[in-house]
């Protein structure tokens, strides 16, 4: 989790960049290895087929050079409970709203945008859609999510990895949210840091490609656990690919025994169905939640 590296800046889309307040959290340093700073958080194993030095195992499960996992924890715990203050304030938003706020999650090159599309186009005549957009860079994907018709807000984050619930709750001053509607919110490509960051959303949707590789959920498994629902994008490949469905499933039922999975192609359609049904019951409860709140 980058809780250190610097990952505060972005840029809503028209603005100035902002929200830097974390990016100052440890500044380049050189050291020794064998000075007095902590080092004692790694582990070393073997697999079988070699030895296996895991900086993933001390009590932060996390290692940055010249700090101890007692002070990765501290400034962890900091960051998540100001990220989640403002996600409690985007949930109360939707929930008020009767608004589904739906984050799709990812690796780069999943494609997820274009599945998005293809959502978009096959759902904007039941649902009102929205959309932001999260990228390091340029607004090419709100751009595709304009050309369908639906309001799409970009937020750009510079060099930082994931999207946070103050970004988006920035996004929403300028967006206009229907009661029954759903809002995309589409995270910067990464299997690691979003998982960690709550944005108020209802649900985090994991799109896995079939090029990827079937170990996918088992070598970023945080991911997974906080996914509800997997889309096993790009179907239509699978008969140019040594790939194992089955196998890929039941890799993330292990990463999280209670994730939905359905295996979807946003090329030709295959699956969408049975994802459009998902949406569709889930959108439709947020709008009622919404009116029971507002009649009692």
């Amino acid at each position: 989790m980058c809780t250190v590296c610097g990952c505060g800046t972005a840029t809503v889309e028209g603005e100035k960049a902002q929200g830097a307040e974390n990016s100052a959290a440890h500044a380049h340093h050189d050291h020794p290895h064998d000075d007095a700073h902590d080092h004692e958080h790694h582990d070393r194993m073997h697999d079988g087929g070699g030895e296996v030095i895991d900086f993933g195992g001390g009590l932060a499960g996390a290692h940055a050079p010249g700090l101890s996992q007692e002070r990765i924890v501290r400034i962890e715990r900091d960051i998540l409970s100001k990220n989640d203050a403002y996600a409690r304030d985007n949930r109360a938003l939707f929930a008020k709203k009767g608004v589904l706020a739906v984050n799709l999650v990812s690796s780069p090159g999943s494609g997820k945008t274009t599945l998005l599309v293809r959502a978009i186009n096959d759902l904007k005549e039941k649902l009102a859609v929205a959309v932001i957009e999260g990228d390091q860079r340029t607004s090419y994907d709100a751009e595709r999510i304009r050309a369908t018709g639906a309001p799409a807000i970009q937020i750009n984050t510079g060099k930082g990895c994931h999207l946070d619930a103050h970004m988006v709750g920035h996004a929403l001053e300028s967006m206009e949210l229907r009661k029954g509607g759903v809002l995309f919110i589409e995270n910067v490509g990464n299997l690691v840091c979003p998982a960690a960051f709550d944005l108020g959303e209802a649900h985090k949707v994991v799109v896995l490609s079939v090029t990827e590789g079937e170990d996918k959920p088992l070598k970023y498994p945080d991911m997974f656990a906080a996914a509800d629902l997997m889309l096993l994008n790009k179907a239509d490949l699978l008969p140019h690919l040594a790939f194992d469905v089955g196998k890929c499933l039941a890799n993330a039922l292990k990463a999280n025994p209670h994730l939905q999975t359905l295996v979807v192609s946003a090329a030709t359609g295959e699956g969408m169905a049975a994802l459009y049904a998902w949406i569709e019951a889930r959108a439709a409860l947020a709008a009622s939640r919404a009116g029971a709140a507002k009649a009692g």
